[in-house]
Formats: C-alpha cells, structure tokens, sequence
C-alpha cells in the first residue's frame, strides 16, 4: 500500500505472460498521440507558444525577436529550441536582428545548460524542409541539445528508445532558473 491508500501490484500477479521486454511509461505523451496530426497542420506550435504561459508554452526565455523553449519531443532531457516569434521558414529569410539574437540565445542556452545539467557537449542545428528533417519546417527554429560523456547506450539503436530521467516541466524550471536576467 501507498500513502494514499492505492496498492501498487506486483507485475508478476497480474494477468499476461512474461516476456523479455522492458516498459518505459510516458503518459505524459497521450495528449500529443490524442490530438493527432491535425493540430500541427493548422496550427504552427512555434507561433502559439509565446501567447501561453511560460510553464504552459515550455518557455524558458524570451527575447526581442526571439525565444527560447523546451522541445516537446527532446532527444535528451534539456532539449531547447530558439525561435523567432515571426513566422517564415529557413534561415536566409531572417532579418540581421532575428539572426543575432537567435544566436546570442543559443550562446545563453549553451551556458546554462553546461551549469543546470552539467552536459559535457552540445548537438545545434536546423533543419531547413521537410526532406532535410525538420518536424516544424514551416517555422525556423535551432535545436539545442545537451549531450554527456556517459549518455551513448543501447537504447536508441536497438529499440529506437531514448530515456529521459527528468519530466519537462521539471527541466524547463531549472533552466529557465538558470537562465540570467538581461
């Protein structure tokens, strides 16, 4: 028994066979697999975020022409993006104002990440279209992500799984925490 009086079950008394195979639960994602692909076909993520929260947006930092916000689907936990609150799609389109600050963001991004998730390197990067990769590719956005000497295992090659040991919005508080007031 819990404290709260719900009787956590042993595995090996509930109904099924046993197999080799390991669970990962995230039900946290059922809000994204709910709602399917249409919200994204009408409704650019990057452009609704900044009129959200913060804690609701995953916004850890805004700026001028610009934010900064957790991933929603992070390949390592601290997984930010910088993006321009314009909408328009790759990167020659950015004005100078959004280019610099979508850099001087990512330099902050890279500084608090090494402090708050002690990460030893970084991933940075975007993807220009849909056949270079990018999820979002009608608006610009540079992927910032934290990478450890110790975070290569098995689990993305074998089973295309990728563990995260934090939930989102406690990774966007201690990065937005972390972040400096300017």
């Amino acid at each position: 028994m819990t404290d709260d009086n719900r009787r956590v079950e042993d595995s090996a008394e509930l109904a099924g066979v046993p197999d080799e195979f390991q669970r990962l639960w995230t039900p946290h994602r059922m809000a994204y697999i709910q709602a399917g692909p249409e919200p994204l076909k009408h409704d650019c993520p990057f452009c609704a975020a900044p009129a959200k929260t913060d804690d609701e947006g995953l916004i850890v930092a805004r700026g001028e022409t610009a934010y900064v916000l957790l991933n929603l689907f992070p390949y390592n936990s601290g997984h930010l993006l910088v993006c321009p609150y314009r909408h328009f799609a790759t990167y020659d389109d950015a004005t100078p104002e959004e280019v610099a600050e979508i850099g001087a963001l990512t330099q902050v991004a890279m500084r608090v990440l090494r402090t708050v998730a002690k990460c030893d390197g970084f991933n940075l990067g975007m993807n220009q279209g849909t056949v270079a990769g990018a999820g979002v590719a009608e608006h610009l956005h540079q992927h910032v992500v934290p990478r450890w000497a110790t975070d290569a295992n098995f689990f993305p090659i074998i089973a295309k799984t990728k563990a995260l040991p934090q939930l989102l919005g406690e990774v966007r508080q201690a990065v937005a925490d972390g972040w400096p007031v300017i």
